[in-house]
């Protein structure tokens, strides 16, 4: 008895272990590796949208095999090398103003950095490469590039479809030769590397603290990229951050749940939770109820507890999705008497959504 005791008291241990180090490793954050081998040749690959800043079409961005190769960045246009799969911006549009983007666009991110190797090919007006991040639409987004034809390397940030003025070296950066790329962000402070040294002293700007972040060139400069590598910190996400929040103001709350239907997945399903472990589980046939008729539904869990799922909404009053509220019941208690105890729960959560995609 007092074996078998033991052994599911260290098995219980185990488990709490092996939760806790996953949620570690978790929150210590994540990364990203950009294999362009897997995607069709002299196709857009896959999660990237092209798109321009300034004037003119979007560029032409395809898959392509470099026979040069990418293994070193010290590797010349007549060097022997292996037949390498790169993403190249095949467009010669040469307005000035005209700076094709690919940005990948299945997340958004905010502590991270970014790395990639770029070759500077050709262009007979300029000859760029550059890293977009933290990007918000066409006109608003931080970059970093490097010019072969001018031997500068330079940050430069756009705010509004302004761009600011540039920030950078002068410095040696041959046609026809890889080099590395890499910037780094954490909060307002941005790290800028070329050949794996920082060229640039740290920088503090407060424009854009989250965005997408992809690749930028300019004018009609023929521009290869390679081995992109994403190390970033996973943030939690914004509904997520208002229950934590919510929970804390309440004492009396035992759990909450958020129901909402997202881009991704059109059913109803949990969103956010205080139980991270609810997150993706569908409905129940309540939650669509108290949606459809924008009316809350009171029900008991036991002799301490009761439940009330209320309609949530956005700034102009629309239905977006429905929040669970878990409270501590007293003797008596009724079902008006819940929901006017769940109302100033649901109106603390309210406050903090503007919109349907606030919810996910």
């Amino acid at each position: 008895m007092i074996v078998l005791l033991s052994r599911r008291l260290l098995s219980s241990c185990l488990v709490s272990v092996i939760v806790l180090l996953a949620a570690t490793l978790q929150l210590h954050g994540s990364e990203l590796f950009f294999d362009f081998s897997k995607d069709r040749q002299n196709q857009v690959p896959a999660g990237f949208l092209s798109t321009v800043s300034g004037e003119g079409k979007p560029g032409i961005w395809q898959i392509i095999d470099d026979t040069q190769g990418s293994s070193s960045a010290n590797v010349t246009a007549n060097a022997v090398a292996p037949r390498h799969t790169v993403l190249a911006q095949l467009s010669r549009d040469l307005t000035d103003e005209h700076y094709p983007i690919l940005v990948y666009t299945n997340d958004t991110y905010g502590d991270f950095k970014l790395s990639a190797r770029i070759k500077c090919v050709s262009g007979l007006m300029e000859q760029m490469a550059g890293l977009v991040f933290r990007y918000q639409d066409e006109t608003n987004f931080y970059y970093l590039r490097a010019s072969a034809k001018g031997n500068t390397f330079r940050f430069l940030k756009v705010v509004g479809g302004q761009r600011s003025a540039p920030i950078g070296p002068e410095i040696e950066i041959p046609a026809g030769v890889w080099h590395d790329l890499a910037v780094e962000c954490k909060g307002n402070q941005i790290n800028c590397f070329l050949d794996g040294k920082q060229a640039i002293p740290t920088l503090t700007d407060n424009s854009f603290m989250v965005g997408r972040i992809g690749f930028w060139t300019k004018s009609d400069s023929v521009s290869y990229f390679a081995d992109a590598h994403l190390e970033f910190t996973p943030r939690v996400p914004f509904i997520q951050t208002l229950v934590r929040q919510t929970r804390e103001q309440y004492p009396r709350v035992l759990a909450l749940k958020v129901y909402a239907k997202t881009p991704e997945n059109p059913q109803l399903r949990i969103v956010a939770s205080t139980d991270s472990f609810d997150i993706g589980n569908p409905a129940s046939e309540t939650e669509p109820k108290v949606i459809e008729k924008d009316s809350p539904f009171f029900g008991k869990l036991d002799f301490n507890s009761v439940v009330v799922t209320m309609p949530l909404h956005d700034r102009n009053g629309e239905t977006i999705g429905a929040l669970r509220i878990e409270l501590k019941s007293f003797f008596g208690e009724t079902e008006k008497n819940a929901v006017a105890r769940a109302m100033p729960i649901a109106k603390h959560l309210e406050r903090g959504i503007v919109e349907a995609k606030d919810l996910f």
